[in-house]
C-alpha cells in the first residue's frame, strides 16, 4: 500500500518535530525498529514522546559496547565503527529480523522500515567536533523492494547534548521525509533542515536507492546539498555514486585542477596528466596515497544566473567517463580550498592552474574581504605544504608561450610573485602539447550549439562520441552544417 498526502492535514507549512512523529505514529501501517549508537536514542525518543509509538516501533536499541555491537553486526575490517559499511550492516540486519519475526500473513499492509545511525559527538577536549552516518531502509509498498536513503553528517555545535538533540530532530525528518516526501527527493533534501539550522549541523554526502529513486541521479542530489548551503564541498565518483570527501581525501596527497569542463577538451587533460607526472615525481608523494580532484566552482555553474542542472550532468557525465572524481565546492578563493582540504590531509597539496589562472591567483580585488587582504591569503594558501603547477598559455600577439618565468603580474604583486617563484612553489610544465594551447572550451562549446564541423579533434578520445549519442551539450544531429 503506497503512501499518499491525501487527506492529511498539515500543521503548519514545516511541521514541527513532535508533528511529524506523531503523524508517523498514527499511520497504521509504518512499523519498524531503531538502532543507535554513540548518541543515545533520541530519533526513537521523539517517537515515544509523541505519543502513540506502539503502532510504529517495533524494537529501539543501543548497541552501545563494542563488544555487543561486534556481536550483532559483524566486526568491520578496519575495526572502526562510525563508518557506512556499519550503517549499513545495521540497516540490512535490522530488517532481516523484521521480516523473519513477523508474520507478512498476519501483517499484510505494513510497510516495513529499519532506521540506524552510528556516530561519535564532540569529544572531552572539544578539538573534534563529530560526525556520523544516518540511513533508513524502508519499504512504500508491501509487494515492493526497500528503498535506502543514507547520509553523512558533521555536528558543528560544541555540546554534546545539543548534538544529541540535534541529531534526534534529524533522524525525524529523515524517516518523515522518507514517507511522505520521496515523490520529490528535492524537497527532501530541504526537509532535513526542518526545526534545525545551517549552524548546527552539515550534511555532506547523500545516496538514494531503490525503486522509488530508480530514476534519482545522486550526483544532482548531491549538489542541492550545496545548493541549499548545507555544505561548502561535495564529489562523486566515476560510478555517479556520491562520495565522503573526509574519507577520500584522509592522509592522502591531493592534486587539484579547477575548470569549467564545459565540455572537458585535450588541453585539460593535458594539464592533469602532466602536473600529475610533476606532482608524483616529489619525494613526498607516493601514488597510492594519492587522489587527483577535477574541480568546479559553484560560481562556475552558475556563470548564467542560475544553475542548469542538464549543463551540470553533462559535464559531470564527460568527467565521470574519464574515470575521475570530481568535485563541486562553493570556495571562489584558492586558499578556502586548500584550508578545506587541509581539514583531512597534512601531506603535500598541488594546484594545477593556466597562466590567466595564476594572474588572477595575484590579484588584490580577490582578498578585499580579508583584513589582512593579499597577504593574508597567501599566508594561508603556502604555509601548507603546497606546490601550484602552471601550465603555459598562448599569446597569439606575440607568438610567445608564457610560462612562470614570463608571467607578468600587477607591478605591486611583482616581488611577491618573485618570493614564491623562487622558493619552488611555482612550477612551470614545460612538457606541454603547443597544439592544444589554443583549445577552449567555451569555443567548442559554441562549435557544438551551431552546428560547426572540427570540434571533435578539439576533445580526449570518446569524448565526442559520448557527447553525440547522449545529446550533450545541446548537441543535435539536425543542427550539423554540411
Amino acid at each position: 500500500m503506497a503512501i499518499s498526502l491525501k487527506g492529511d492535514q498539515e500543521i503548519s507549512s514545516v511541521p514541527t518535530t513532535k508533528s511529524k512523529a506523531l503523524r508517523i505514529n498514527l499511520n497504521r501501517d509504518i512499523y519498524g525498529t531503531f538502532a543507535e549508537i554513540g548518541a543515545g536514542q533520541e530519533t526513537a525518543r521523539n517517537f515515544f514522546r509523541s505519543g502513540a509509538a506502539s503502532g510504529t516501533i517495533a524494537k529501539a536499541m543501543s548497541a552501545y559496547d563494542k563488544d555487543f555491537s561486534d556481536a550483532i553486526y559483524g566486526m568491520e575490517e578496519d575495526k572502526r565503527y562510525v563508518t557506512q559499511p556499519r550503517l549499513k550492516k545495521m540497516l540490512g540486519h535490522e530488517i532481516d529480523l523484521m521480516e523473519d519475526r513477523l508474520s507478512r500473513a498476519k501483517h499484510p499492509d505494513k510497510l516495513f522500515f529499519s532506521y540506524a545511525n552510528t556516530v561519535t559527538t564532540i569529544d572531552f577536549a572539544k578539538q573534534f567536533k563529530g560526525h556520523g552516518w544516518v540511513g533508513i531502509r524502508f519499504q512504500l509498498d508491501p509487494l515492493e523492494g526497500y528503498n535506502e536513503i543514507i547520509l553523512h553528517l558533521r555536528f558543528k555545535e560544541t555540546d554534546a547534548r545539543l548534538q544529541q538533540e540535534t541529531l534526534g530532530v534529524l533522524g525525524v525528518n529523515l524517516i518523515y521525509g522518507a514517507f511522505y516526501l520521496n515523490d520529490s527527493p528535492k524537497d527532501l533534501i530541504k526537509s532535513f533542515y526542518d526545526n534545525l539550522g545551517n549552524d548546527q549541523l552539515e550534511i555532506d554526502m547523500i545516496n538514494f536507492a531503490g525503486p522509488r529513486f530508480m530514476y534519482v541521479d545522486n550526483r544532482l542530489m548531491s549538489l542541492q546539498l550545496l545548493k541549499n548551503g548545507m555544505t561548502n564541498a561535495v564529489m562523486f565518483g566515476p560510478d555517479g555514486n556520491n562520495l565522503l570527501p573526509a574519507q577520500v581525501l584522509y592522509k592522502k596527497n591531493i592534486l587539484a585542477l579547477r575548470g569549467s569542463f564545459r565540455p572537458v577538451t585535450k588541453v585539460n587533460m593535458d594539464m592533469y596528466e602532466k602536473s600529475k607526472k610533476l606532482f608524483l615525481a616529489e619525494n613526498k608523494v607516493v601514488e597510492n596515497k594519492t587522489q587527483v580532484i577535477f574541480e568546479i566552482t559553484l560560481s562556475n555553474l552558475t556563470s548564467e544566473g542560475k544553475i542548469n542542472e542538464r549543463d551540470f550532468l553533462d559535464r559531470a557525465e564527460l568527467l565521470c567517463s574519464l574515470g575521475q572524481n570530481v568535485m563541486i565546492t562553493s570556495f571562489q578563493q584558492y586558499f578556502k580550498l586548500v584550508e578545506y582540504f587541509s581539514e583531512f590531509t597534512k601531506e603535500r597539496m598541488g594546484l594545477t592552474l593556466g597562466g590567466q589562472n595564476l594572474i588572477e591567483l595575484f590579484e588584490e580585488k580577490y582578498y578585499r574581504n580579508l583584513s589582512g587582504g593579499i597577504l593574508e591569503a597567501f599566508g594561508k594558501l603556502f604555509y601548507r605544504d603546497l606546490k601550484v603547477y602552471m601550465y603555459p598559455y598562448h599569446d597569439t600577439n606575440s607568438d610567445e608561450y608564457i610560462s612562470v618565468e614570463s608571467l607578468k603580474v600587477h607591478p605591486r604583486m611583482k616581488e611577491l610573485y618573485k618570493f614564491f617563484k623562487n622558493n619552488g612553489k611555482l612550477i612551470n610544465i614545460d612538457d606541454f602539447e603547443k597544439a592544444n594551447l589554443d583549445i577552449f572550451s567555451r569555443t567548442v562549446l559554441k562549435m557544438i550549439l551551431h552546428g560547426e564541423a572540427g570540434w571533435e579533434e578539439m576533445l580526449p578520445e570518446g569524448i565526442a562520441e559520448i557527447i553525440k549519442q547522449k545529446r550533450l551539450f545541446g548537441y543535435s544531429r539536425s543542427r550539423i552544417k554540411k
